[in-house]
């Protein structure tokens, strides 16, 4: 259908309306302005804005342009489209070509006819096909200058721009972790580029906009390749574990204002030769000695003749994709809090976070002076650095002064988890001033807030966050810090719903999602970690592990609406399920190959970290999990045949399931808190069986004083489990306890990141063995998605994902007098608090425009209840849809609401 257009309307009633409904955020593939996009077909997304309530969209018209802003052309106009789709709008023109800028604009109507302005953005596409790639991969051995492998190298190339340009871009990846510079200015878009994917199937590249630093006349490249991942320590293995020769591939097009154009591409002409960094290690550290510095070396002008010519590599190109995750940054900057002494007389600057990144500083020395900073997260109980945990992980910068005055050092290959570093041969005066920590993390934007009246649990949220951001560095580690650093899929899983509140992950784990898929085994299994750096050790397939292949792609789905993430993910979703059916000798029980089982439980036995419950008891009930969860994505692919067979699939785990863990008196075989939260949070008990089993949970929670005994397994599910059941009481309890094990715990003995150990510090200043005992480890901060979606009660709504219908229902406690969070969705800022003083609860929430909610009031009665003031009956966007002794269920409108009514005491 076209859009309509009142032509009798006037221009101030079209400004009129502009001001009161309107169009912003204009996203293409989740991002504003996009630079080097990887389809040909993207996806567009925007929010609606306007006063008043029940604001929706009743139809829309957006048009793509190439290369024209004002479009004149549009190379594809959907015409005007009755719809109420803002969300992953998918582009049906031609293909999209490579190294082009487009423009797109939308504008839409909503249910009143009234007409937004149009919203315009642009984006451009990388190279789209590797066959359009002419430049040639470069390489350079220090060995050639008689030096270790581990110095890093540099490449340069001069040319000239003969005339005004246009445009410029520069297309680059490498082998290693890379930095551009361009006429002596360093391109700081992105850190550790080209990121970490499955190197052998898929490697990013990157797109820079280099006009304004083009100069007419001469110019000059710079390409700096260090070790990364690809080349680095990485895992339990030594260097040159993807490969034992770094290399950069790069080229840039110059558009001149006439029209015509120039190439500028790495090849044998190019110049190399070593620089001031020694060493660069992921785990390790950087060693910088200034003294070898190469003034000036990326002008056009820096006399190269005594560098040596390049190698180039015959290497193929049929991996390279333009990159498909948000860039890694620096995030925030941090002064240290306080400066230490250690009982050994060290030097220690405190930087108050636990945090992932490193520390710059100014100096004055001599030159040859060796500054070194070595980096920790906690002190001992007698106040000296703890580096036990790292394992073999180094953590240390040195840097050698060139003696030339003031001299300002800065890593740039390499990060360390820490809070505190030690600085030792820093000559003369220590001021803290001169020293700042860059956090750095993959630049995710941060789109929920929780807060409560409880300061610690505050603190705790906080704690969550920030070690989301600490671990979120384009993929998700287990830990920033010791010799792992690993994308652990076990507790990625565990953490994506949280992750998916706290930030926008949906590109972050799309991108290791397709890594996985790129890793997994013929015949379905899923490595331990993404990207695999475990091959050939046997180690695959773990239960709760190797779910994630199925779990993270339907958690992405229901968060974002995104339909794409499933149906590019199907196969690998479905192998890793046939691949359960299929491996063990009975098809509807897992009790086969390695199991970490419910890791880091309490209740496990001495000398183990797997826990009590069964590992088969485990393993089955997450076959039973992935099961249900692929039968939903195939219902929301509409793939039929599917859905029927894996519910039929679904139904024969889960009757085994009881048969072989389940009592004939109907009781649990497994007297565990995990065993009993996986049958009742996965469906895998029903009816009296059902009942029997919450009760025997309530019994063994009272049995252990309410406290935890859960691992990497059950903690996540726990609070929810019990929320679910009716018992948000005791789900309280337990999220509220200070006393080991629990989460405050943590926070109460000074933690500022989740702790990898409930009791990775004890009571009296002792440490857990250091051989586990990461303090930033975000597994357990897993309950942060009981915060969001049962206390503040903000959740989304399977029929329409992507919080485009959303479910509210707050289960306050009188433990809280109030609690808030926000979520910032595809279609705009979801709110939901409230406060509960003398008996009486205040509750606001805010529906964003083009959703609707559902809103569960409880212990509330509807004649009791007002919003701003007025009868529920008479509000304007609020239908009451049903009443309950103690709970009263309305349908809101977009907008802002505020319900008021007395506290029932049930």
């Amino acid at each position: 259908m076209r859009l309509k257009v009142d032509q009798s309307k006037t221009e101030e009633t079209r400004r009129s309306e502009a001001t009161e409904f309107g169009v912003a955020d204009l996203r293409v593939e989740y991002r504003l302005n996009p630079l080097g996009i990887g389809v040909r077909f993207p996806r567009f997304s925007w929010k609606l804005y306007g006063t008043g309530r029940g604001i929706r969209q009743a139809g829309y018209r957006l048009q793509v342009s190439e290369g024209d802003p004002h479009f004149r052309s549009p190379i594809w106009d959907s015409g005007g489209v009755d719809s109420d789709r803002s969300v992953h709008v998918g582009y049906e023109g031609e293909a999209l070509k490579s190294r082009q800028v487009y423009y797109c604009r939308v504008r839409a109507r909503d249910i009143k006819g009234r007409e937004s302005d149009w919203q315009n953005a642009s984006f451009e596409t990388g190279i789209l096909d590797f066959r359009e790639w002419i430049a040639q991969w470069i390489t350079f051995d220090p060995e050639r200058r008689n030096l270790p492998a581990e110095v890093v190298p540099l490449f340069r190339k001069a040319f000239e721009a003969k005339s005004p340009i246009r445009s410029a871009r520069i297309y680059a990846t490498a082998l290693g972790v890379y930095e551009l510079e361009l006429n002596g200015r360093r391109l700081k878009d992105q850190l550790f580029a080209p990121g970490w994917t499955s190197y052998h199937h898929r490697l990013q590249t990157q797109t820079y906009d280099v006009t304004e630093q083009i100069r007419l006349g001469g110019n000059a490249i710079g390409i700096t390749v260090a070790d990364g991942w690809y080349k680095g320590r990485i895992g339990g293995h030594p260097r040159d574990f993807y490969g034992d020769r770094r290399a950069a591939l790069l080229e840039l097009h110059l558009v001149y204002e006439d029209g015509s154009e120039q190439s500028v591409a790495t090849d044998g002409t190019w110049r190399a030769e070593t620089g001031p960094i020694v060493m660069a290690s992921l785990y390790d550290g950087e060693t910088y000695d200034a003294r070898l510095e190469k003034d000036e070396w990326s002008l056009p002008e820096y006399d190269d003749r005594n560098w040596l010519p390049v190698d180039t590599m015959k290497r193929g190109k049929q991996m390279l994709i333009p990159q498909e995750n948000v860039p890694t940054v620096i995030v925030r900057e941090l002064k240290p809090e306080r400066v230490l002494g250690s009982p050994t007389g060290e030097t220690i600057l405190d930087f108050g976070q636990n945090l992932t990144g490193w520390v710059s500083y100014s100096v004055t020395g001599e030159a040859g002076t060796l500054v070194e900073l070595t980096h920790a997260e906690e002190l001992d109980a007698f106040g000296n650095l703890y580096v036990d945990n790292l394992r073999s992980a180094k953590q240390k910068t040195s840097y050698i002064c060139r003696g030339t005055g003031n001299e300002r050092y800065e890593p740039r290959f390499s990060f360390q988890g820490f809070r505190y570093v030690k600085v030792s041969g820093y000559p003369g005066d220590l001021l803290p001033e001169s020293f700042t920590a860059h956090v750095v993390s993959s630049d995710l934007e941060e789109t929920g807030t929780f807060e409560c009246s409880d300061p610690l649990v505050n603190r705790l949220q906080s704690n969550i966050v920030w070690g989301q951001r600490g671990n979120f560095l384009d993929v998700p580690t287990d830990c920033p810090q010791r010799d792992e650093r690993l994308g652990y899929t076990g507790d990625a899983q565990v953490f994506v719903r949280t992750a998916a509140h706290n930030m926008n992950v949906a590109v972050f784990f799309a991108k290791w999602l397709r890594d996985l898929k790129a890793d997994q085994l013929p015949n379905g299994g899923v490595p331990h970690t993404i990207p695999d750096t475990l091959p050939g050790w046997e180690m695959h397939s773990a239960s709760g592990w190797g779910d994630a292949a199925v779990i993270c792609p339907w958690t992405i789905y229901s968060c974002y609406g995104d339909s794409r993430v499933l149906e590019e993910q199907y196969d690998s979703m479905k192998a890793w399920v046939e691949f359960l059916r299929e491996s063990g000798e009975q098809e509807f029980l897992r009790n086969e190959g390695f199991q970490y089982g419910d890791w880091l439980a309490l209740d496990a036995p001495a000398g183990s970290y797997a826990g009590a419950t069964p590992k088969e008891l485990i393993a089955t009930a997450f076959y039973a999990y992935s099961v249900s969860l692929l039968a939903k994505s195939a219902r929301a692919l509409g793939k039929e045949g599917d859905v029927a067979l894996y519910e039929e699939l679904f139904a024969n785990v889960r009757d085994s399931f009881n048969r072989e863990f389940v009592t004939p008196t109907g009781r649990l075989a497994s007297p565990t808190q995990t065993a009993h939260v996986l049958a009742l949070r996965f469906g895998l008990v029903e009816g009296p069986i059902r009942k029997q089993v919450e009760k025997s949970f309530i019994r063994l929670l009272e049995e252990t004083d309410f406290k935890l005994t859960t691992g990497f397994l059950g903690t996540p599910y726990i609070c929810p489990t019990l929320s679910d059941i009716g018992r948000s009481d005791l789900a309280y309890r337990l999220a509220l306890s200070r006393r080991f094990p629990s989460w405050l715990y943590s926070v109460e003995q000074g933690g500022t990141t989740i702790w990898e150990h409930w009791d990775g510090r004890k009571e009296d200043g002792s440490f857990w063995s250091a051989d586990m005992n990461s303090f930033n480890h975000y597994a357990f901060g897993a309950i942060g998605e009981w915060f969001y979606r049962y206390v503040a009660g903000i959740d989304t709504d399977e029929a329409a994902p992507g919080f485009k219908h959303i479910r509210i229902k707050p289960l306050p406690s009188p433990s809280l007098t109030y609690a808030k969070a926000t979520y910032q969705s595809m279609y705009g800022e979801i709110v939901s608090g409230w406060r509960l003083e003398n008996g009486e609860m205040n509750m606001k929430v805010a529906i964003p425009p083009n959703t609707t909610a559902t809103l569960v009031l409880p212990n509330a009665l509807q004649d009791r209840v007002t919003e701003k003031g007025i009868r529920l009956g008479e509000a304007e966007g609020v239908r009451i849809v049903a009443l309950h002794e103690n709970r009263v269920t309305l349908d809101l409108e977009s907008g802002t609401y505020q319900f008021r009514y007395q506290w029932r005491t049930c």
